[in-house]
């Protein structure tokens, strides 16, 4: 008698899921590498098909979706608490289409040009040893809290010249409102991510009408006087724009960081290698980047029937792309694609910063800060190493870790 072995299905809410999902992944890309997932929604799980539907012409906006989402008349019943008729459309370029994504990447891709990148070289790696001089005087700390979170948190406030600001209350509410980037559980959990955005909103209204008084030579006054062909951000506009760079523009890097660092003090030898090798800076990067994706996964729509390996998947579809499960692909990086090798060769094939016209804009930022804090970290420190049990943050899709906790001496 024939053994029937049920199909795997993603399901993120299993335990163990977000401490180490990739044993799932691997299941996941071996029995059903194409999901036609019992939710209504396709998964793609293999390096060669999220590659290319991350680069084929499909949609970024739910609107497009036609089938309703599981969880969608919850979210209108808990916007109509909250004096909502219908859930607003989300004004940020990660959440539109050309034209409009066009007109919006172009007027903040200005900031993230190569030359202006390199030139914030000397400040990033400033900000990197004063970080390093107060753990030295520790000698024991939560890296996450001493390295990971202040580094690209000022780095992106700096760069928008935004004023003084609750760094706690930020980093409490742009922790939850990225929750609105994962699969919603309960009514709860969405009410409170929709409280949390309204709080950002609040914070970027007055960081914005701060800088009308005091324009300067920073990314938010250019945001605010931002012009293409006679048409000027609108207010949803602009205060979208600066929510995504103020919070993307940390919470990944905080996770590149943090994730990074742990898996080289899970293996001493590769910790080793690269300290030795300052010729493997750029490359080790690429490695953790592939190794633990700061992002899990991206979403896409299809606007016309899309086939993937014999599968169509009607247009009007919503489609996951497993980004981290494709960085572990033993067909695009080999049998040892499950561990970490600061020298692999094809290291920068991964799929962390996604691709297409939705290529992270500051992936050549989240690198430069990535590459000196980790290269700066292991070489400051040789006896690094782990004083306690890392406490990873729960998340599905941004996930990273919240408590590091080592001992450099």
């Amino acid at each position: 008698m024939t053994e029937t072995v049920e199909t795997p299905h993603y399901n993120p809410f299993q335990p163990g899921f977000t401490d180490d999902p990739y044993p799932y992944f691997a299941e996941l890309r071996e029995h059903c590498p194409v999901e036609v997932h019992p939710m209504g929604f396709y998964a793609l799980w293999r390096h060669r098909d999220v590659y290319e539907v991350l680069r084929a012409k499909m949609s970024v906006e739910e609107r497009r979706v036609l089938s309703r989402a599981p969880m969608r008349e919850v979210y209108d019943k808990v916007f109509a608490e909250f004096g909502l008729s219908e859930r607003r459309t989300n004004s940020s370029m990660l959440d539109r289409d050309p034209p409009d994504h066009t007109r919006l990447r172009r007027l903040v891709a200005q900031a993230f040009t190569p030359r202006a990148i390199a030139q914030l070289e000397p400040t990033i790696q400033k900000l990197v040893d004063n970080s390093l001089d107060e753990i030295d005087a520790a000698g024991r700390v939560n890296l996450i809290d001493a390295l990971a979170f202040p580094l690209p948190f000022t780095v992106i406030s700096v760069m928008m010249g935004m004023p003084d600001t609750d760094t706690d209350e930020l980093r409490e509410l742009s922790s939850v409102a990225v929750r609105s980037l994962e699969p919603a559980p309960d009514e709860d959990t969405i009410r409170q991510i929709i409280k949390a955005q309204m709080g950002l909103v609040r914070i970027a209204n007055e960081a914005i009408e701060w800088k009308r008084k005091n324009p300067a030579d920073d990314m938010l006054t250019a945001l605010i006087n931002a012009e293409e062909d006679g048409d000027k951000l609108s207010p949803e506009e602009l205060v979208a724009q600066v929510i995504l760079l103020y919070v993307a523009g940390h919470e990944t890097t905080v996770n590149l960081i943090g994730n990074g660092t742990l898996a080289l003090l899970r293996d001493r030898e590769q910790l080793d290698l690269w300290r030795s090798r300052p010729d493997l800076d750029d490359n080790a990067v690429e490695e953790l980047l592939r190794y633990d994706s700061p992002v899990q996964m991206s979403g896409r729509v299809t606007i016309e029937d899309y086939e993937v390996d014999g599968q169509v998947i009607p247009g009007g579809s919503r489609v996951i792309a497993g980004l981290a499960a494709a960085n572990r692909d033993p067909e695009a990086f080999g049998p040892d694609a499950d561990r970490v090798r600061v020298d692999r060769e094809n290291s920068r094939q991964q799929v962390s910063f996604g691709a297409g016209i939705h290529h992270c804009l500051g992936a050549s930022l989240a690198r430069l800060e990535g590459k000196t804090a980790i290269s700066s970290l292991i070489r400051r420190f040789p006896d690094i190493e782990l004083d306690g049990e890392p406490q990873w943050n729960g998340r599905i899709n941004l996930r990273g870790l919240q408590q590091l906790p080592v001992r450099v001496r």
